[in-house]
């Protein structure tokens, strides 16, 4: 069986097959459900639209990360994220971004309910600014 070469209107063919299937795929991907992350805040910024914190993603457990949460425009007027401090706990839903993680949906959490993973940076975290409040209480 002898081949021949496909020509232009057969490589722009095969280039749009190729387009249609792999930019659907693309589209499908950033249509999927967002993500659960467990978070401690590490650094608050002043403008708070990127906070970056030590995360884990899933409730399984798993490693931990440092990673930037960028907060959608709905975030940014919830009340959870205007009062965001350092040490706070997270539950959260976000989808990943070359920056970090893009949050769409934020809860407050006791460093109890947070996978045992982060439970320890919590702890130490507010050890560390319990401390830095001692000596302004006498």
């Amino acid at each position: 069986m002898k081949t021949r070469p496909l020509g232009k209107a057969g490589t722009r063919a095969l280039a749009g097959a190729f387009v249609l299937l792999f930019g659907g795929m693309a589209v499908a991907e950033a249509q999927q459900d967002p993500l659960l992350i467990f978070a401690v805040v590490t650094k608050v910024p002043k403008d708070k639209s990127k906070v970056t914190a030590q995360i884990v993603v899933g409730a399984g457990g798993g490693t931990v990360t440092e990673t930037i949460l960028i907060a959608s425009d709905a975030v940014q007027e919830n009340l959870i994220w205007k009062k965001l401090e350092v040490c706070h706990s997270l539950r959260a839903e976000a989808w990943k971004n070359p920056d970090g993680y893009r949050v769409v949906s934020v809860k407050v959490l006791d460093a109890g309910m947070l996978p045992m993973a982060l439970q320890g940076i919590a702890g130490d975290c507010l050890l560390k600014k319990a401390l830095e409040f001692a000596p302004l209480v006498d």
